[in-house]
């Protein structure tokens, strides 16, 4: 029998995203006004590249945890299977984390609710953070400095989850920007269609599974809902690598 905190922690706020369309990425003919509009962030164009083409694709309804997964929740998953502990306030995104290990918590955390859990698919995420339209960040078309916990902020390290309700998605997912940068199920491949010079593979990537949303160390171009990257050094609690949950929709 598992105690009331036990069951408390086991809990997952999920958030219903019905079927509809994504405009996944960035039309090809926008990169050199992206590169341009981001150009004091120094990140060549050749990178955003990558979000090329933009395409509309249907996806079928899905559930997605509203915040990334804390540390008091992986606690009792490294607990129960003998990893370290996660360090950090319990309310903060757990950070450090290999894709590996968040693939393993989900399927702990299935096994204990008694249902699939997994990671968001790159597509699942972007449609979780953009909603119906092609808006460029989860709030909508513009920046502003006080919506996520980004490097502009200049705290340094996470924050508590949801500390920033007015950063929210169409569909009030939050934190999607900042703070803890999110793995996805998908390992990185160009887009269908893609521009001739976009990598094949991503060799020099220490994982090659997509990351999404950007964490507290980043500048706001990794807040884009479009932008695709990776988890580029080991050290994943220094670059801020977490993850939230996805699951299939509730029984009707």
């Amino acid at each position: 029998m598992r105690d009331g905190g036990e069951e408390e922690v086991d809990q997952v706020d999920w958030i219903d995203i019905p079927a509809g369309l994504v405009r996944r990425g960035t039309p090809a003919g926008e990169m050199a006004a992206v590169a341009r509009r981001y150009a004091d962030t120094h990140v060549p164009e050749a990178w955003y590249r990558k979000e090329a083409p933009r395409t509309e694709i249907h996806l079928p309804a899905f559930r997605i945890a509203r915040t990334a997964v804390t540390v008091e929740q992986y606690a009792l998953f490294a607990a129960d299977t003998g990893r370290p502990a996660p360090r950090g306030p319990a309310d903060h995104p757990v950070i450090g984390i290999a894709w590996e290990d968040a693939t393993a918590y989900c399927r702990w955390l299935g096994e204990r609710i008694g249902g699939e859990v997994r990671l968001p698919t790159e597509d699942e995420w972007e449609r979780a953070a953009r909603g119906d339209d092609g808006r460029e960040f989860p709030w909508g078309d513009e920046y502003r400095t006080g919506l996520a916990n980004l490097v502009d902020l200049g705290v340094g390290t996470t924050t508590p989850v949801g500390s920033f309700p007015d950063g929210a998605s169409p569909f009030g997912v939050l934190d999607m920007a900042g703070n803890a940068d999110e793995w996805t199920s998908t390992l990185y491949a160009p887009y269908p269609g893609a521009p001739d010079d976009v990598p094949v593979t991503e060799d020099w990537a220490f994982d090659r599974h997509i990351t999404r949303g950007g964490a507290f160390r980043h500048d706001r171009d990794l807040a884009r809902c479009a932008r695709r990257h990776g988890a580029y050094e080991e050290d994943l609690a220094a670059i801020g690598v977490g993850f939230r949950l996805a699951a299939p929709p509730a029984a009707a």
